[in-house]
This record gives C-alpha cells, sequence and structure tokens, in this order.
C-alpha cells in the first residue's frame, strides 16, 4: 500500500530538545537559549531553532526543564509591613520599584513572584524560604523586620535588602543614604529662611528613622528645639486626615520635611483646605520623586532617590549572588529636586 503523500509531507513531530537539537544540526544547549530566550545566541539562529520548534510540533516544556534542573524560573519579591500594615500595592513608590524589578528580571529570563507580607510569626521569612517557591528573593523595605532578615541571612544567602545601609546587618542591602537626605532637605528648607519646621513620619522603619535622624541632626540647636514630629501613616487617605487634624489645631509651621512624596502630597492637599498658601507661608519636600510629585499641585520639591537605578542594582546583585559571586552593600547619594513647593 503506498503512503498518502500528504502525510509524507507532513513533518515528523518532535517529542524532545535533543531530537529537534538533530534537526537543527546545533547543541541541545543552544536550542535550550534559543526557546528560553536566555543566554547570548546569534539572532538567526535563534529565529531558525524557533521557526523548526514551529514546523515541527515542539513547545518546550519550561515547568519540567526548571525541574530537572532543581529550579523554580521565579524571583520573589517580598513587602513586610510590620510597621505600617496599611500600605498597599498600589503605593506609588512600591509600584515603580516593582516595575523595574520585573523589567529587570525579564530580562534574566525569570518571572516575579509577588508577595505582600504582613509578618505574623519570627520565622515567616525561614517558612517562606524553605517552600522552595523561588531560586532568591529580593525584599523591598527592611520595615521592623531587620532582626528576621539578619537570621535567615545566617543560613540563605539569595537574598537581597532594598533599604537603609547598616554595617550591623547581616545582609546585602541597595538603598539610598537616607542621612544625608534628610540633611538635604533641612539644608534648603534653612536656605528658604524657614526656621519654624516639622517632620511628618516618624516611623521604625529604619528607613524614616534615618532620613528624620539626618533632618534633625542637621538644624541649628534653636530650630532643632522647636520642631516639630509628626508620626503620620503611609498611605494616602490616613496622612491626608492626621496633617488635616494637625493644621486644625493652630500648628503653622512655616516648613515642613515628609518622610515620602506620598506624604508630602497628602500635606499639601490638607494645608490647601485649611487655607495655607504653599509656598507663600509654607514650604514642603518631599523624599522619593515619584512621578506624582511632578504633577502634583503645586508641583513638589523632593529628595530624589534613583528608584529604577536600585531596582536594577537589586536584581543584579542577586543574580550575582546565584552565580556564586560575594556581592557587597551599595549605598547610592541621593539629589535636591527643586520645585514649586519650596
Amino acid at each position: 500500500m503506498s503512503k498518502d503523500p500528504a502525510s509524507a509531507a507532513r513533518p515528523k513531530t518532535v517529542r524532545s530538545i535533543a531530537e529537534l537539537a538533530v534537526i537543527a544540526n546545533v547543541s541541545i544547549s543552544t536550542v535550550s537559549r534559543a526557546l528560553t530566550g536566555k543566554g547570548s545566541l546569534n539572532q538567526a539562529t535563534r529565529d531558525r531553532i524557533r521557526a523548526l520548534a514551529d514546523e515541527h510540533g515542539f513547545q518546550l516544556n519550561v515547568s519540567a526543564q526548571n525541574l530537572r534542573l532543581g529550579r523554580t524560573g521565579a524571583i520573589a519579591v517580598l513587602l513586610p509591613l510590620g510597621h505600617e500594615r496599611g500600605q498597599q500595592l498600589s503605593d506609588p513608590f512600591f509600584s515603580s520599584m516593582l516595575g523595574h524589578i520585573a523589567d529587570a528580571l525579564t530580562g534574566h529570563g525569570y518571572d516575579l513572584l509577588l508577595s505582600r507580607v504582613l509578618p505574623d510569626r519570627p520565622d515567616w521569612l525561614d517558612v517562606f524560604v524553605r517552600s522552595g517557591r523561588a531560586d532568591g528573593a529580593i525584599v523591598i523595605g527592611q520595615s521592623d523586620q531587620g532582626a528576621v532578615l539578619s537570621q535567615t541571612a545566617t543560613h540563605y544567602d539569595r537574598l537581597v535588602v532594598w533599604g537603609n545601609p547598616n554595617p550591623a546587618n547581616g545582609y546585602v542591602t541597595i538603598g539610598s543614604d537616607n542621612v544625608t537626605g534628610g540633611a538635604i532637605a533641612a539644608r534648603h528648607l534653612m536656605a528658604r529662611g524657614r526656621q519654624n519646621l516639622a517632620f511628618f513620619g516618624a516611623s521604625t522603619a529604619p528607613e524614616f528613622t534615618a532620613r528624620q535622624q539626618g533632618f534633625l541632626d542637621t538644624l541649628p540647636d534653636d530650630i532643632r528645639s522647636r520642631t516639630k514630629i509628626v508620626p503620620i501613616p503611609f498611605t494616602p487617605e490616613a496622612s491626608f486626615a492626621v496633617a488635616s487634624q494637625f493644621f486644625a489645631l493652630g500648628n503653622r509651621p512655616d516648613g515642613i520635611f515628609c518622610a515620602s512624596d506620598v506624604i508630602a502630597m497628602s500635606v499639601l492637599s490638607a494645608a490647601a483646605d485649611a487655607g495655607i498658601k504653599v509656598p507663600q507661608d509654607l514650604a514642603v519636600v518631599g523624599f522619593d520623586d515619584i512621578l506624582l510629585s511632578r504633577i502634583a499641585s503645586p508641583p513638589l520639591t523632593t529628595v530624589r532617590q534613583d528608584i529604577e537605578g536600585g531596582a536594577h542594582r537589586l536584581v543584579d546583585s542577586l543574580m550575582r549572588k546565584l552565580a556564586g559571586e560575594q556581592v557587597e552593600s551599595h549605598c547610592a547619594s541621593p539629589a535636591l529636586v527643586v520645585r514649586e513647593s519650596t
């Protein structure tokens, strides 16, 4: 019996990378790089192998490949909110940082596994690590969880943290010089002739504590002694309520440094409701330089930290750790961005 011509013309179905490598006349590793998009490979070769895979009905089972290699193909990004449980992933700082981290991880061929953590036990990070859900972890913010991070870092090296640097930390941190950032804000407000000051953002989070320290330490004794320290939540609604109450009680500082741009924009809104003119009556300085700070009313003067650069450095540091390299903590210098709020 003669074969069906259509059947004879139909390409052989390929069931494995090894079979596809024979057809393409390349190594198995070359096929893997072509289909996963990882590693360096000539684009023409990558396109040719992908075309052959399509022609022969082959689709790489990434999950099975990762299982054989003892990896998940995912990096965890954890946001521990021990100090401020009301913060959401929609917070502009978080969303900006997460976007840049996701882009950087994609460039390395990893998926992002996101988890917003409300710490309810001292070994929450160890429990996550033991779950084996990710090949490494990036923690955004130390919150009040420094002891937990240090404990896990004693036996789990695939961890990097965005946060305030501290030589006592037992883990690698990538972050900004928050003390210097606070000092920059203090000098700017004094240069604008402001002497009746306040700091909005007192918190147990080390980043905000450092900003407060740098701000207060830079002020002359007479100004520092009358500077008001205002504990305030980091969510827009809650920080607006606290700022509104602050002004309703008759407080009238002529300069306010806020621990974040979100808090600063709440202060701007509360001041407007109270009939306080910015910057004529009140100068306001934020911290972060998120996109919204540029379109605030008025546009917000802020201490800029390089969120995009920090995100890429976090990912690069973790990739180097996964490759077995030694990685050091890094502290970037912030810079003042002057706009209409001062």
